[in-house]
């Protein structure tokens, strides 16, 4: 049987076949699997017979259920911690739950498996030794540019989240920040049966994207090329400096003034402001 303490259990993204014999076997362990969506979550369990009790924990219930759930740990109870899929707390609920476990002084244990981040980096040809993992982009377009501009000169791999309605948006919003000519490999429903990897440069992606009506649904797992070029570097600087222009200038005017001092295209600096 399991120790006593809590259990952070990595569960498959998407094809059922992957997971792990130990998280099988832990799982059918536990007094209770605290689970993203109990709904969600009974579809696994009951494919491999396991018929431990659960109970939601997300991200509106999560600092009530805490204090319950250390409770039953410190009475000598063992709790595993999933998420709808793959490694938990990866832009999921669980981080208030696993740090208070560990102020409380009890044990935290790992069983380790899928994640669909480092599964987009093995496959998507781009170099994965160092990455920076940015999870969702903001939802309104402004304040996705501003985001991708701040990590228009990050030289690591990026690695992003997306949702089907608005995997085109943000594609065309990349181009536009880092440039037509950066990778971008889009990895929709990994490991599940419609499962697909396009890999172009920005400025072709989106039409790879169209041409396929299926790449408007699904999960997809976006892995970006890093910085490398001055080119892209003259066109930040202008674009942070249209930014603050344009609190006191008409954006036209702002983008004629960043693209002089940054000797880039005023049309470029132009179009990254609307």
């Amino acid at each position: 049987m399991s120790q006593t303490g809590l259990y952070v259990v990595a569960t498959p993204i998407g094809n059922l076949e992957d997971i792990t014999y130990r998280a099988v076997r832990v799982l059918s362990e536990m007094d209770l699997i605290a689970a993203e969506d109990t709904r969600h979550s009974r579809v696994l369990l009951a494919h491999y017979g396991i018929s431990t009790p659960t109970q939601a924990l997300h991200e509106h219930n999560e600092t009530q259920a805490i204090e319950r759930i250390l409770e039953r740990i410190t009475d000598g109870q063992a709790i595993a911690l999933i998420s709808d899929a793959g490694t938990p707390l990866i832009s999921d609920p669980g981080f208030r739950l696993v740090r208070a476990a560990r102020e409380a002084g009890l044990p935290v244990f790992v069983v380790p498996g899928p994640s669909a981040v480092t599964a987009a980096l093995s496959v998507a040809g781009l170099p994965p030794d160092r990455f920076a993992f940015e999870g969702f982009l903001p939802s309104k377009a402004v304040a996705r540019k501003k985001a991708l501009q701040a990590l228009c000169q990050e030289p690591r791999t990026l690695v992003f989240f997306e949702s089907s309605h608005r995997i085109e948006a943000a594609i065309d919003d990349m181009e536009a920040v880092f440039g037509g000519q950066r990778l971008v490999a889009v990895c929709r429903e990994l490991t599940k049966k419609f499962e697909t990897v396009l890999r172009a440069p920005l400025n072709e992606m989106k039409k790879a994207l169209s041409r396929d009506t299926n790449q408007s649904r699904g999960e997809f797992v976006v892995v970006v090329d890093g910085y490398a070029g001055s080119e892209e570097m003259a066109l930040s600087n202008a674009l942070k400096l249209a930014l603050a222009l344009q609190e006191h200038l008409p954006a036209s005017q702002a983008a004629r003034v960043a693209a002089q001092v940054n000797d880039v295209p005023r049309r470029k600096v132009y179009d990254l402001l609307k």
